[in-house]
């Protein structure tokens, strides 16, 4: 049962540094530099911390997702508790990937072209796009929160193995 605790206290390390990033982002930085800074310097900016960001989500899902490997191994049988865990890690990893591989460079790109969101084809395409990161990082946010959730359910004393 210590390996599958230590693995647990793993994924909650790097959930909360992803958790923590995207909401510091998402609520706090990424409105006020938007808000103070004129674009496209705003823009510049945070294309830089978002691409720099989601290196960082997509590390802690890696982590997140060999803890969930190493405790599917080393756990017999796997609860429905821990089968949500590892689905609700599984998909904010898939979100934070697409994200990161495909949504974000696409968006960085049509800044970088001078595309204004909202402006013309190529523009829509950027406020599509930007809605789109929105709700991946929503997303995540909520599948995150789910899966601390779970993993404080399943590392409960009334789950724990007798000394």
């Amino acid at each position: 049962m210590a390996v599958g605790r230590i693995a647990s206290v793993v994924a909650l390390l790097a959930i909360a540094v992803w958790l923590g990033g995207l909401l510091a982002l998402g609520a706090i930085a990424a409105p006020v530099v938007f808000s103070m800074v004129p674009p496209p310097t705003a823009a510049d900016a945070m294309t830089v911390v978002f691409r720099r960001f989601d290196l960082v989500a997509m590390t802690c899902s890696a982590v997140v997702l060999l803890s969930e490997a190493l405790r599917a191994v080393r756990r017999t049988p796997f609860a429905p508790r821990d089968v949500a865990r590892a689905a609700a890690s599984v998909l904010a990893a898939a979100a934070s990937v697409v994200q990161g591989m495909r949504v974000s460079p696409r968006i960085a790109e049509l800044h970088a072209a001078g595309v204004s969101r909202g402006l013309g084809a190529k523009g829509m395409e950027l406020a599509r796009l930007h809605d789109l990161a929105e709700l991946f990082g929503q997303g995540q946010v909520i599948l995150l929160a789910v899966a601390i959730t779970l993993h404080v359910a399943t590392l409960s004393p009334s789950r724990a193995a007798p000394s």
